[in-house]
């Protein structure tokens, strides 16, 4: 069997596994720089025979384990280090020492189970053919951290040095049965930008706002006109979520405002809808606004790309997730999550796919656990041997068996 032993060897260290999970959440750090995750995963992984680079723009590493049967294929692993700006309310003993700020979306999950895939392909070099790069990545929210780490040539693709030919992530879900592995083909997770609106009339006296030319209306008007843009000019099938949150204008209970702001979030699943919601958003807002004798301002910033999963790669972790953990423990989800995931960069130029990983603890309601993003997220770290062994088995495969 090409997967034999791999589960148990994961559950051997598992011991090492979740104690790198708990120094990284209890140091979490913040956006591209992250020196002391970085030292931590070297730390772990002395002595293994691997070859290290780390690029200018960020503190990512890429691991590099070349097969002792020769040349063949190669794979990425991908982890990512970096926490989030808020604060942990989970009481645990090894919770975040560093004020506001968390590991709330399992990252220090992802960067131990990659490390344990490390340590349990290093065992197997000897029969593997081929390489494996494992990339551990700073910046994923919000930071461009994979994109950065593509230009600075870390993943391949320059200096006679090429790209991959399959990529894998893996990504903990603590409001989903343990254990369970879930993923689809196609759009797995949507592309999300921020836009900013900016509404600008003429302010005066609260009691005369004939004289003056009030904000405010122009913008609850664009706010209402937005839901019904994406209802009516928006296949259903294809969706479209636009989220208008946070409204900022005035200085008094008497004063008609000089302007008012519209800050939120486009989220889309195609390129051709990403590309029709920023024109329609930019219309409607400076058309609404014209229409009062008022102006608007609209700024899109680009966020992730849509994730979009390779149809082969889902099948090749299906087909692992089965033969190492049971047939029940494979979903194939039939809907995308409107999140949003800058491994998208590396599937843009490498096919793959990412996974979700059920974390909730054994036997609990899974629906009502905290889910990732909240103060009180929890993993259940008996779930991680098997993010290892999954990482480390889906790499095994395609060097093995490449999509076959």
């Amino acid at each position: 069997m090409l997967h034999e032993s791999l589960l148990d060897d994961a559950r051997a260290i598992a011991g090492d596994i979740t104690a790198l999970r708990r120094a990284i959440h209890a140091e979490p750090e913040l956006g591209l720089h992250t020196p002391l995750t970085r030292d931590k995963v070297r730390a772990a992984l002395t002595g293994l025979p691997l070859e290290w680079a780390e690029g200018p723009s960020t503190t990512g590493l890429v691991a590099t384990l070349k097969g002792g049967a020769g040349p063949g294929r190669t794979v990425l692993l991908r982890g990512d280090m970096d926490a989030l700006p808020m604060p942990e309310e989970t009481g645990l003993p090894y919770a975040s020492t560093i004020s506001g700020c968390m590991h709330s979306c399992g990252h220090d999950a992802h960067t131990a189970m990659l490390a344990g895939a490390v340590r349990l392909l290093c065992a197997r070099a000897d029969r593997l053919q081929g390489e494996v790069r494992f990339m551990f990545q700073p910046g994923e929210e919000g930071h461009h951290g994979a994109r950065h780490m593509l230009q600075d040539g870390l993943l391949g693709g320059r200096d006679g040095k090429s790209l991959p030919d399959a990529a894998f992530a893996l990504h903990v879900m603590p409001n989903a049965p343990h254990g369970l592995v879930a993923g689809r083909a196609g759009p797995l997770m949507a592309a999300a930008d921020q836009f900013d609106i900016v509404v600008r009339g003429a302010g005066g006296h609260a009691s005369m706002p004939h004289q003056g030319l009030d904000p405010m209306p122009v913008a609850c008007e664009i706010v209402l006109a937005i839901q019904t843009m994406v209802t009516r000019q928006f296949d259903a099938h294809d969706p479209v979520v636009v989220t208008v949150a946070r409204i900022e204008g005035g200085t008094a209970q008497n004063v008609i405002a000089d302007f008012a702001s519209l800050k939120g979030t486009l989220r889309t699943l195609s390129p051709r809808h990403r590309i029709k919601l920023h024109e329609s958003l930019e219309q409607l807002a400076m058309g609404i606004a014209a229409a009062h004798g008022l102006s608007a301002e609209v700024t899109i910033t680009e966020g992730f790309p849509v994730t979009i999963c390779d149809a082969r790669a889902v099948e090749l972790a299906a087909t692992t997730t089965r033969e190492l953990f049971g047939e029940p423990a494979w979903r194939l989800l039939d809907r995308p999550i409107m999140g949003a995931e800058d491994f998208s960069y590396v599937l843009e130029q490498v096919p793959g796919a990412m996974l979700f990983l059920g974390v909730a603890h054994d036997g609990a309601d899974w629906s009502k656990c905290h889910s990732i993003h909240s103060p009180r997220m929890v993993v259940d770290e008996t779930a991680m041997p098997r993010g290892a062994a999954l990482l480390a088995g889906m790499a095994e495969r395609f060097l093995a068996q490449g999509w076959g």
